[in-house]
């Protein structure tokens, strides 16, 4: 039988999350290191991190270096989730290092868990194919994710910090903020947004304790436009930031040219320490980002309505939504596809978006996690009750599945209405395949 990668790193005996570095620092000891023939943009965070890592990868191709990219979760097809200048890894070459970790962690003891498996997997491949630096982004928190097994990144990049993953990371933002800034080291870069104050505090005193330099952008200088809807074939949304007074990116979500400066601010101390990032490349890897399932519109043709699929899955991610849909779509109540997982906060995110519909569709993500549909249209009524104006929350309905959910919203929207899904990154996939459109 041929040997399937992706069930092997997916085995249920070893999808339990458990935070640690013992197992991945042993797993890659067997695999000589291969971090160490590595350089990296470490990339933490609760908001924002997942655009912030594309920008950076971006950025970085676009001067001229082998780039690697690693993120999570996957939207559409497994193999996304590593990448070297922008392709997926191929399945031979998903193959052919994943069985080269697979000897080595099924010869431990205590055999490592999936996210350990996927990140050294991308280690192997990354260390392979020869990449110049790679954007490795944090799976969850910082301190004791497997990602923190390198030694000190060129750059450690601390994105918008919120209240997510509150079991785990702790229930307060300094807390959180504790364990994100775990990634900071001596000898890195920091470049962290400009964090709420208790956050704040803590990623200032751990920079301080490493004797590293921090930058934090100032957003006073962040100047963007409105969706250019003509654009290069495609909408864009202009902005400039600092001397970068000509940048333009398809990310049209409003929050994005924040994320872009963030890169930017990265990109900026890579050059500051030599490498080769030039200002046309930083223009360039703007306009060129590509990130699917933020704030993306995912069909805009005459005579129906136009869709809008958003991966906001906490009351921040709400927040941008909303802010996102007054920017780009000003005057127009969208009819709202809802799917969220049980252990997110979604009253609070509920709270925000539900003046903001005509009505709502609730779906359940195709997740273990998933709330059910009918529970999250019992919130809804509940939630809306509380709120005034709200009449399109007292019917919503309950969704067999994403098809069903998008047909009957496409229904209630009419041909010239909109329609947006939101709640979870783990529904994206599902919207675009019932909408027939490419990943």
């Amino acid at each position: 039988m041929s040997f399937d990668p992706i069930a092997y790193i997916n085995e249920p005996r070893w999808l339990e999350s458990r935070l640690g570095l013992e197992r991945i620092a042993e797993l890659l000891d067997r695999l000589d290191r291969p971090q160490d023939r590595l350089r990296f943009v470490h990339v933490a965070g609760t908001n924002g991190k997942g655009s912030t890592c594309a920008y950076l990868a971006s950025i970085l191709q676009a001067a001229g270096l082998r780039t690697g990219l690693f993120t999570s979760p996957y939207l559409i097809t497994f193999e996304e989730r590593i990448r070297v200048d922008g392709a997926n890894i191929s399945a031979d070459g998903l193959t052919e290092a994943t069985l080269l970790v697979k000897e080595q962690a099924e010869a431990m003891a205590d055999h490592p868990t999936e996210f350990e498996l996927m990140c050294a997997v991308a280690l192997v491949h990354f260390a392979r194919s020869g990449c110049d630096i790679v954007v490795l982004e944090v799976g969850l928190g910082g301190r004791l994710d497997s990602t923190n097994v390198i030694d000190a990144p060129e750059v450690a990049v601390v994105a918008r910090i919120g209240l997510d993953h509150t079991k785990l990371l702790g229930t307060t933002l300094a807390a959180i903020a504790a364990e994100k800034a775990g990634i900071v080291k001596p000898g890195s870069a920091v470049v962290s947004w400009p964090q709420e104050p208790a956050a704040m505090a803590v990623i200032e005193a751990a920079a301080a304790a490493a004797g590293d330099s921090l930058v934090v952008p100032d957003l006073a200088r962040l100047d963007a436009g409105p969706v250019d809807w003509g654009g290069l074939g495609a909408p864009m949304r202009p902005f400039s930031y600092g001397r970068f007074a000509d940048l333009r990116t398809r990310l049209l979500g409003s929050y994005q040219p924040a994320n872009a400066a963030l890169a930017i601010e990265a990109a900026e101390a890579l050059r500051a320490r030599g490498w080769a990032v030039a200002d046309d490349a930083v223009r360039r890897g703007v306009a060129e980002t590509v990130w699917p399932g933020r704030f993306e519109i995912v069909r805009a043709a005459a005579g129906e309505p136009t869709v809008v699929v958003d991966g906001g899955h906490n009351p921040q991610g709400a927040r941008a939504l909303a802010d996102s849909l007054a920017d780009v779509f000003p005057g127009c109540k969208p009819v709202f596809v809802v799917g969220v997982l049980e252990d997110k906060d979604y009253p609070s995110m509920l709270e925000t978006v539900l003046p903001l519909g005509a009505a709502f569709v609730c779906v359940a993500p195709d997740n273990p996690r998933a709330l059910p549909a009918d529970k999250l249209a019992r919130a809804i009524r509940w939630t809306g009750q509380d709120l005034l104006g709200c009449s399109a929350c007292t019917r919503p309905y309950v969704a067999r599945d994403m098809p069903d959910a998008l047909a009957r919203a496409c229904e209630l929207a009419g041909p010239d209405g909109l329609v947006c899904a939101f709640g979870s990154l783990y529904s994206v996939g599902s919207v675009k395949a019932a909408l027939g459109t490419p990943a």
